[in-house]
């Protein structure tokens, strides 16, 4: 085995998606949460494309989403102003940000893999789901 197989650790990662009518069941990608129990690492990163989701209709108010990413980001680091949610160990936060809701930031299934680098497997989920 390999020194960088012996130093994967196992990770977990959500979509955040902008959902903006359930009924049509339509979505963009727009972040990624991806949490590292081994690593204690839990961070988001997302990319707000304006014209894709102008495509989807009037129906978001894109400062409103913008707000709930930046919500999200707070969630992770721990942030006073996430409130509670941010004053839980990392596991529950994660847990809180991957449970499914009806706004219009929704979280896609959970799924999992391999990294020696969350950071850097975070930056390529990012590109690779949402571009950007």
């Amino acid at each position: 085995m390999s020194s960088d197989q012996a130093m994967r650790r196992a990770y977990q990662y959500v979509a955040l998606r902008c959902v903006p009518r359930v009924d049509r069941e339509e979505f963009l990608n727009v972040g990624v949460v991806l949490y590292c129990q081994a690593t204690d690492f839990l961070a988001a990163a997302w990319h707000l494309d304006t014209d894709r989701l102008d495509a989807l209709g009037d129906v978001v108010d894109a400062d409103q989403l913008r707000a709930a990413l930046t919500y999200v980001d707070a969630v992770c680091a721990g942030a006073p102003e996430a409130g509670s949610a941010g004053e839980a160990p990392l596991s529950q936060r994660f847990g809180f940000l991957k449970a499914p809701r009806s706004t219009v930031l929704q979280p896609g299934p959970v799924h999992g893999g391999l990294t020696t680098d969350p950071a850097r497997q975070l930056d390529h989920l990012l590109h690779h789901l949402v571009g950007g």
